[in-house]
């Protein structure tokens, strides 16, 4: 990824997206200047091509995560002195916020959107919906649910099985730029 495109995009994402208009009389803030997390839907270039599209069309407004890969980030964060006998703790898990922004990239890892997280909620993959798949949009929740354990099968721990009771993160956004996108998810029911 190229910093100077990224921060090239983030400078106009602001402006295009109204984030800080008071910054012309308070200055600009360290959230101002700092880009937001930077990264691709999928799992390949040409997936993170593919999500993104749906993404731009306004027919992708939610994802889904594994809670594992929070656990996974979490325990490696987590110092550990030899010697130490491992106890398990409560994780400090880095789990997506609402009002969180992030760049979404495509395939190259060019910027591409700017989104904001509006409702994250974790539950058993039994559990997800026909609205959420709906917002995925990738088809149905059959669709959603074979692809999806497909999907987090590849990422699971050894001996790790998808199944209805694995824990999954649900969140939804919109996208704040570009506003065609947005305009369009909101034509589709989609916010």
């Amino acid at each position: 990824m190229d910093d100077a495109e990224l921060r090239a995009f983030w400078a106009d994402a602001r402006v295009r997206g109204g984030l800080n208009p008071a910054e012309a009389y308070i200055g600009a803030t360290a959230s101002d200047t700092l880009p937001p997390p930077a990264w691709s839907f999928g799992a390949t270039a040409e997936e993170a091509d593919r999500l993104l599209a749906l993404v731009l069309a306004g027919r992708k407004t939610a994802t889904a995560s594994v809670l594992w890969e929070y656990e996974t980030e979490a325990r490696a964060r987590q110092p550990q002195e030899e010697g130490d006998t491992l106890v398990e703790t409560r994780l400090d898990l880095d789990l997506p916020t609402p009002g969180a922004l992030s760049i979404v990239l495509d395939g190259e890892e060019v910027p591409r959107a700017l989104i904001r997280t509006t409702h994250v909620d974790v539950v058993r993959f039994g559990e997800v919906d026909e609205d959420h798949a709906r917002r995925e949009g990738e088809g149905s929740l059959e669709e959603w649910r074979a692809e999806h354990r497909a999907f987090f099968a590849r990422s699971a721990p050894p001996g790790q099985a998808v199944d209805e009771d694995t824990q999954v993160v649900l969140e939804r956004f919109v996208v704040v730029v570009p506003a065609t996108a947005r305009r369009a998810a909101r034509r589709a029911g989609l916010l």
